[in-house]
């Protein structure tokens, strides 16, 4: 008996090992031969992921990718493509003890995308605003101090350097914004809260959104996304389907402080006209129209008994400037009036549409002229003893004065 219970026992254990066998080696070769499974069914075999360094460099791709859908690939390959293109931005602020000692402190954080191999990196103004240091970390850990080479508050817009010495820097290509179409997949690379580098997935919800900045500015022409974008995204790149940067991650509107799906990003084709010049000077080059503006609130329409309540005074027009000889009028010193520690000069023109936009306020007239250069002309039209008039008018180099900062 005991024979007999040892001689069945030898025999099943190894029929189930000689099947384990049969079916490990079919499986095996079914893998290896990369066409067929084990029913003898095609399989698809997945292509390696490039990677855009400037130079011909694949990524393999990993192990079980077959079960990836070509959304998912082509989120991976951007990822792979371009986080390493995308710093974390800090920042340290000065502010005074009871002593009034200066004390650093720390500030807010937020994103960047790397734009030139030579250290140059574009990011949102409100992220290094009143910085008193930058710094910089990469995607290997490494940080560097930058400094704050240009800004243009108006589009909230900054360009730091840094030297990265030796590194081989991956950098994050532009794109365009102008044929961009509503229900395009769009990505986003940024640290929000800290976490670095992380990708979210949308689409482009609107174009040519304006939108209101807390400084009171008006940015033209955002984009409007639903990816997710959280504080510390701030700065970073929204890439389209080919990687690609098409706008600058910028704000979100969200009643409770995180993303509820309406994220803002300022388009790449405003950064790649502005980027040069604050490479060169530090600031963006615009024209004004040399005036002393007043923008009209209530009181002062009561008052005055103007027939429009919305536009912009013209309180003085500087003598002998492009605005005067065009014909626009300035208010009269007889009819001044103090306003607070101002002196507001009635009776001038009112500026109620400047180069084919409605002006109603100061935020809209730096909008109407946020693109315009020195020499250029617009077309102003005002309000002139209650009726419409319209000058073509040569803008001159805005003065320091009226920069908003």
């Amino acid at each position: 008996m005991m024979r007999t219970f040892w001689t069945r026992t030898v025999v099943v254990i190894g029929s189930v090992v000689l099947f384990l066998f049969a079916l490990g080696l079919g499986l095996g070769v079914g893998r290896s031969m990369g066409g067929r499974d084990a029913s003898g069914q095609s399989e698809a075999v997945l292509p390696e992921i490039p990677v855009d360094t400037g130079a011909e460099a694949l990524i393999p791709v990993a192990e079980g990718a077959g079960r990836y859908s070509e959304d998912e690939l082509e989120n991976i390959r951007v990822y792979e493509t371009r986080n390493r293109g995308v710093v974390n931005i800090t920042t340290e602020t000065l502010a005074y003890n009871w002593f009034l000692e200066p004390v650093p402190q720390e500030g807010v954080t937020g994103s960047g995308s790397i734009i030139d191999a030579r250290g140059y990196v574009l990011t949102n103004y409100h992220v290094v605003k009143g910085a008193y240091k930058v710094f910089i970390s990469l995607a290997d850990g490494s940080q560097y101090e930058g400094e704050v080479v240009g800004v243009d508050p108006e589009n909230d817009l900054a360009v730091l350097k840094f030297d990265p010495r030796d590194k081989d820097l991956v950098v994050i290509p532009m794109g365009g914004s102008s044929d961009l179409k509503v229900g395009q997949k769009v990505l986003a690379i940024g640290n929000p809260f800290g976490l670095e580098r992380t990708l979210t997935v949308g689409v482009v919800s609107a174009l040519g959104r304006p939108v209101r900045t807390e400084d009171g500015l008006i940015i033209q022409d955002m984009i409007q996304t639903d990816t997710s974008i959280n504080p510390g995204n701030s700065g970073g790149p929204l890439l389209d389907s080919r990687g690609y940067m098409i706008g600058i991650n910028t704000m979100i509107y969200s009643p409770s402080g995180g993303s509820v799906g309406v994220g803002f990003a300022v388009p790449v084709d405003t950064a790649k006209r502005v980027v040069p010049e604050l490479i060169a000077h530090g600031y963006v080059e615009r024209g004004w129209i040399d005036i002393v503006p007043v923008q009209l609130f209530p009181a002062l329409v009561r008052y005055a008994g103007l027939p429009v309540s919305r536009g912009i005074l013209v309180s003085k027009v500087e003598p002998g400037s492009p605005a005067a000889k065009a014909g626009l009028k300035g208010g009269s010193p007889d009819k001044a009036v103090r306003y607070g520690r101002s002196i507001i000069y009635l009776g001038g023109d009112i500026i109620v549409e400047v180069d084919g936009r409605a002006v109603g306020s100061l935020a809209d007239l730096y909008a109407a002229l946020e693109d315009n250069k020195p020499g250029e002309r617009v077309e102003v039209k005002v309000v002139r003893d209650g009726k419409a008039v319209t000058l073509s008018i040569p803008l001159s180099k805005r003065p320091e004065r009226f920069n908003w900062n």
